[in-house]
């Protein structure tokens, strides 16, 4: 099976073979695909290194510092996940600080890209901006790739898709609509979570729903609205179909933010382990229920719903 190396910059072993593209790729929506999909063809072609570089924090978090962070749509190792399924060899993380922030254009191609990492063909999209003040254009990469010898390779608008793909619209859909369908098909994938098993109160167990408490990878991953979804859930390398409450339990004690999931036909201790999460469909609201009995009624429909989506 292919493998994706997640490699930060300090680490990074330079080989001039390299098919590279760079952007933050938070999501890697259906407009960062074809992109990167190119990078791996035109490095099969050429019997190269495919590298995709990639920034943590998200640099509008130092740009526009203040705020408690823009919301990610991705984790950095489920970036790496997602670019293993495309086939990409390595991503590079580079530490995106302040200083980094003012280097220019020219000289994050010249001193990073091409001293460091190494490149062969610079993969870029007809719109992409990148360096100090986003000054970087398609200009500037190929007018670099002629001194330096490597070239340049620009992903047309009509390559990429007629329809533009904003990783801020699907933030949108997931936290304020909850429409995990109509953000599945702006990404090209299930929206997936990565979350440890924490302990919880295990009242689900008492009324024959177990759940496992889940507490996300990344404190700013973006979390799909309050309610209940149909879920497809990952325990090591098996699947199993579930259903996921994301919310505070009004029927209990209103209690913070919870994430928690029912893996059906499963009994296993897993706490302490990182599962995954795929959203499928939100099946309806978080509700407050009169009592024990109503709600165990409601979950009844809600595992009958769920089982229907997968």
């Amino acid at each position: 099976m292919h493998k994706t190396e997640l490699i930060f910059l300090k680490d990074i072993e330079r080989v001039q073979n390299s098919v590279v593209t760079v952007g933050t790729f938070d999501g890697v929506h259906q407009g960062h695909r074809y992109l990167i999909e190119t990078v791996v063809q035109k490095a099969r072609e050429r019997n190269a290194r495919s590298v995709v570089i990639s920034f943590d924090p998200h640099p509008r978090d130092i740009i526009n510092p203040g705020s408690d962070g823009i919301k990610q749509l991705t984790t950095i190792e489920e970036r790496r996940e997602i670019l293993e399924e495309i086939g990409i060899d390595v991503l590079l993380i580079i530490p995106f600080t302040r200083d980094f922030s003012l280097i220019s254009s020219e000289e994050f191609v010249k001193e990073i890209v091409y001293d460091k990492v190494g490149v062969s063909e610079f993969v870029i999209g007809y719109d992409h901006h990148f360096g100090k003040d986003r000054s970087g254009t398609i200009e500037t990469v190929e007018n670099i790739g002629k001194k330096l010898n490597f070239d340049a390779f620009i992903v047309s608008k009509k390559e990429m898709g007629e329809v533009t793909v904003s990783s801020t619209t699907i933030r949108r859909e997931l936290s304020e609509n909850g429409n995990v369908v109509q953000a599945s098909n702006l990404l090209g994938r299930a929206y997936r979570l990565n979350g440890i098993v924490i302990h919880g109160d295990k009242r689900g167990r008492k009324i024959g729903y177990p759940t496992a408490n889940l507490k996300a990878e990344h404190r700013n991953k973006v979390i799909p609205k309050n309610g209940v979804y149909a879920v497809k859930v990952r325990v090591g390398e098996e699947w199993y179909g579930g259903m996921m409450n994301i919310g505070h339990r009004p029927t209990f004690d209103k209690i913070e933010l919870r994430l928690e999931v029912n893996i059906f036909n499963f009994d296993e201790d897993i706490y302490g382990q990182t599962i995954q999460v795929r959203f499928i469909n939100r099946l309806r609201d978080e509700v407050k229920f009169d009592g024990i009995d109503e709600l165990v009624a409601q979950l009844d429909r809600d595992k009958e719903n769920a089982l229907g989506e997968l």
